[in-house]
């Protein structure tokens, strides 16, 4: 995924992943945009992940995706809850915290279109 995203000049700040899903903190390039950064990241570690073994045959993401800008003094807290994700998804499930953070932050979502 850093390799993708250095191909389009955005810079990788930290990946960090657990079995349902991956965050990703990068800078994002003034010539590209999310959702064609979002799709050639989905597509290359598709094709990665499928090199991997049988068990990775049949991997597929979700057809969408969350994407929210982050402030530079914002950048280190975010940064650090990126890398928690192991410890943190222990105790309240990623779908828990995004409903959360979406009623949180006053976005608007309908159950049928958020989970694949």
């Amino acid at each position: 995924m850093a390799t993708v995203l250095q191909n389009r000049c955005c810079s990788p700040v930290l990946i960090n992943s657990v079995e349902d899903h991956v965050h990703i903190l990068f800078d994002l390039a003034r010539t590209v945009t999310v959702s064609s950064t979002v799709e050639e990241v989905k597509k290359a570690s598709s094709k990665w992940i499928k090199t991997q073994g049988a068990a990775f045959a049949s991997f597929a993401w979700q057809a969408g995706y969350g994407a929210f800008a982050v402030s530079e003094s914002n950048v280190p807290a975010v940064r650090d809850y990126i890398a928690g994700q192991q410890e943190h998804h222990r105790k309240k499930s990623f779908q828990d915290e995004y409903r959360a953070f979406l009623v949180r932050h006053g976005v608007d979502f309908d159950e049928r279109y958020v989970w694949d």
